[in-house]
């Protein structure tokens, strides 16, 4: 039976993440060298975590955090003000049949982080997974 063109499966193809890779290296030093003419985006250090891609590599969200997390709003609405700029900008590093629209979103990697630390800190889940480890050990 022949493979559906656009991947179904539980996450993104290879050529998704690589083009993903590519487009956060891509957009980390378009907002690094300051090259968006918009003093408002260029005085926030922005860090690009994550992009994902759509099946057809037409889309691509953006991960954002600025450092420290202070003005994330503003910084988002920044981007976001300065998307079709840093798209050509993304576009002309790139060697991709079409320029992807960018989308940015605020990267919640550290605040669910901080909350699986807090959840593991908790006595009560402490002594659940010591418990679960020793019934481990007797197998």
């Amino acid at each position: 039976m022949a493979q559906n063109r656009f991947s179904q499966g539980p996450g993104p193809s290879q050529r998704q993440l690589r083009v993903g890779e590519l487009i956060r290296r891509t957009l980390s030093d378009v907002l690094l060298r300051a090259d968006v003419h918009d003093p408002d985006l260029n005085r926030h250090s922005i860090t690009v975590g994550e992009v994902r891609t759509s099946p057809d590599l037409k889309v691509a969200t953006a991960y954002v955090l600025p450092l420290g997390g202070h003005d994330a709003e503003d910084a988002l609405a920044a981007l976001r003000r300065n998307s079709a700029e840093l798209r050509h900008l993304v576009a002309k590093a790139m060697t991709l049949k079409y320029a992807p629209q960018l989308r940015f979103q605020l990267d919640e990697t550290f605040d669910r982080l901080d909350d699986t630390r807090r959840m593991f800190a908790d006595e009560r889940v402490r002594r659940d997974v010591e418990g679960a480890d020793e019934d481990g050990d007797e197998d």
